[in-house]
């Protein structure tokens, strides 16, 4: 029997043995790439949008640059566990990934159907049209920008992105790293921005730094959420693990470059802001979603516990990389604060309409996922978007 032959998409190679086609992505993304993956993806627009927020809940600069540093203490923890878990489980998928080897398909798709269908798309969507914000800004000078440009960037952003990453692993990349060193170089114009005011002497807000410091675990929490926001990204390696060269070096050592560089760009940009702001701009109120922050950290937590499960249960496993065990502990404990902390303190209506949009996911998995019930135009519709975006199973009969 003549053995088909498979068309090799640019995300992929193949590999036949014993009748089997193999389908693999190529492992194509180097040390400094990973870097640039961990770091182009915490810098983004929600440095730009949280340090007044943090300030405005916390309600004094020393407390408000104590939290931005807890969050990146925080993030680093959270990245080395990961580390762990990308040694021992090296699929990509992230979370995703893990849970289902850990704990199963039901808490797997709930994560899944929660991501696709809320947290991405509202995170996507938030960043791009800050992004569009700031870049329409220099053509309505001393006016707002009508919304519909801002809107219409912002979706003209997400669509080259979508083709960009579709077209080539290495063209992404590359331009992932350019605009890396783009948003780095911002940064860096602020900081020195923020430094020289400081050494002019214009330093009105540090005086009485702890001054008005609120101590309410909930507000402590929703400011959590606010500097975590900014720091999200971490994670995003892991999304990648199968396309990593050496996956068991390259994750530990571009967490340890990536997230300490990051933190402390992010202490000088709040420490800029706090420098060139006046305290009536500093203290300015708002809204504050807690949306992501619950979503997130929920699951970040059933994934850190899945790690502890492992470290304990099955110390056996292979793994090149080990985290001291405190580290996922203090992970799991924060992950739970952080859950917790705005239910107990000021319990609200949304959190409710969160926990339940999460397991309304019942719904779907049950009929389509437990059992199989597949309707023909569902059969259809998947046929067609596998062929229109080239998705594959990673093995197939070849006879």
């Amino acid at each position: 029997m003549r053995k088909r032959k498979t068309t090799d998409s640019p995300h992929s190679s193949t590999d036949l043995s014993e009748g089997k086609e193999k389908l693999r992505l190529k492992q194509e993304v180097g040390l400094i790439s990973a870097v640039s993956l961990i770091a182009g993806t915490m810098i983004g627009s929600g440095i730009f949008m949280s340090p007044e927020w943090v300030l405005h809940h916390m309600g004094s600069p020393a407390s408000s640059l104590l939290i931005w540093a807890a969050c990146g203490l925080l993030a680093m923890f959270g990245a080395l566990s990961y580390a762990e878990l990308g040694t021992i489980i090296k699929e990509s998928g992230g979370e995703y990934i893990y849970i289902l080897r850990i704990f199963g398909s039901f808490p797997a798709f709930l994560f899944t159907y929660t991501s696709v269908i809320l947290v991405r798309p509202a995170g996507l969507a938030a960043v791009c049209l800050s992004f569009a914000e700031y870049a329409v800004a220099p053509f309505y000078p001393g006016c707002s920008s009508p919304q519909v440009v801002i809107k219409c960037t912002a979706a003209a952003c997400i669509l080259l992105l979508t083709i960009i990453n579709c077209l080539n692993v290495k063209l992404a990349t590359s331009v992932m790293n350019i605009f890396t060193a783009a948003k780095l170089l911002a940064l860096l114009v602020i900081v020195v921005g923020g430094l020289v005011l400081l050494a002019k002497g214009q330093t009105q807000s540090f005086q009485n730094a702890f001054q008005n410091t609120t101590a309410g675990i909930g507000a402590v929490g929703v400011a959590f959420y606010q500097g975590l926001w900014s720091y999200d990204g971490w994670n995003n390696l892991n999304y990648v693990t199968e396309e990593l060269k050496k996956p068991e070096v390259t994750l530990p050592r571009a967490v340890m470059i990536a997230i300490p560089l990051v933190t402390c760009l992010y202490l000088l940009v709040n420490v800029s802001y706090l420098a060139a702001m006046t305290p009536s701009e500093l203290l300015s109120s708002g809204a504050v979603a807690v949306t992501w922050g619950f979503i997130a950290w929920f699951f970040y937590g059933m994934t850190i516990s899945g790690l502890l499960y492992l470290k304990i249960k099955k110390p056996e496993l292979p793994r090149s990389y080990k985290v001291p065990i405190i580290i996922p502990i203090i992970v799991l404990i924060a992950a739970v604060y952080l859950v917790l902390a705005p239910i107990i303190d000021q319990p609200q209506f949304e959190i409710l309409y969160i926990v339940l949009f999460i397991f309304s996911g019942v719904i779907l998995y049950f009929p389509l996922v437990r059992f199989k019930c597949h309707p023909r135009f569902l059969q259809r519709v998947t046929l067609h978007l596998q062929l229109f975006l080239e998705v594959a199973p990673t093995t197939r009969d070849a006879n």
